[in-house]
């Protein structure tokens, strides 16, 4: 894909990073290929946003359809390893990347599964100004390191929230840790990631996303680390923020959704 496929509708697409991405987008649903560091990361966090989003809305998170009823935007979805999942939860799924090819190699994975995913093509900044009716829940995960202003892409996807709906946020913290393991050892030690994959001086701390959250008019509620244990070779929620970790932040208000989760 070239980067002028998606036109920039504001300053938070970064044309090289969307060109990155895009050249492996084939790859997405390889379970051992340039992706499968998030294939492995998957279970550990999707758990974590379906507890979160049970816990805020008060659904029970052993039904079949708990998300039933509920509006979902995956900004920065890629090839739909997180959307799939949370329409199989039975929530309604727009999937939103600056990448057309990734949002290709999504909605022709989701057909191939049966599932009725809105994939587009485009920025948040320019869902945004389309009009387009704010969500239930906002998912940005690993996105906010890639983009060319955080600030402003944190400010546009918390006007994406219904007030009292809720964001997740997944990045990499700023640490000599999180540079060692997350850049050094994941790019160029372990081959678990494409070199490149990574610029640690975009790594977010907790604090600095936590403030531009806040900025945003978001509450932060919780922040929770996630942490590789070779021994049992899996991903699991931690006290550990030092390298990957996830922030939950809710819109106040009053929240509108009616609907019932199935059981």
């Amino acid at each position: 894909m070239a980067a002028t496929d998606v036109q920039d509708a504001g300053s938070t697409l970064d044309p090289a990073e969307v060109e990155k991405f895009s050249r492996i987008a084939a790859e997405w649903w390889d379970p051992f290929g340039k992706f499968r560091p998030l294939h492995k990361f998957n279970p550990a966090r999707l758990a974590y946003i379906r507890d979160a989003a049970c816990a805020h809305f008060a659904r029970e998170r052993r039904g079949k359809r708990p998300l039933e009823g509920l509006r979902l935007l995956d900004v920065g979805c890629g090839g739909g390893l997180v959307a799939e999942p949370m329409r199989r939860l039975g929530a309604e799924v727009v999937g939103l990347d600056a990448s057309e090819r990734n949002i290709a190699v999504a909605s022709t994975h989701a057909r191939q599964q049966g599932l009725d995913i809105d994939y587009r093509a485009g920025t948040i900044e320019a869902l945004l100004a389309s009009g387009e009716a704010p969500f239930d829940i906002v998912l940005n995960l690993e996105a906010v390191e890639h983009v060319a202003d955080p600030a402003l892409f944190l400010s546009a996807s918390a006007q994406m929230v219904k007030p009292g709906g809720f964001m997740v946020v997944a990045t990499i913290n700023r640490t000599l840790k999180a540079f060692a393991l997350a850049k050094i050892g994941a790019e160029y030690v372990l081959g678990w990631l494409p070199k490149g994959t990574h610029d640690p001086r975009r790594f977010m701390k907790p604090e600095e996303l936590k403030a531009a959250l806040s900025q945003a008019g978001l509450a932060v509620t919780a922040v929770a680390g996630v942490a590789y244990s070779p021994l049992m070779d899996l991903w699991r929620v931690t006290d550990d923020a030092d390298v990957n970790y996830m922030v939950t932040a809710v819109k106040p208000g009053l929240h509108d959704a009616t609907a019932s989760p199935s059981s």
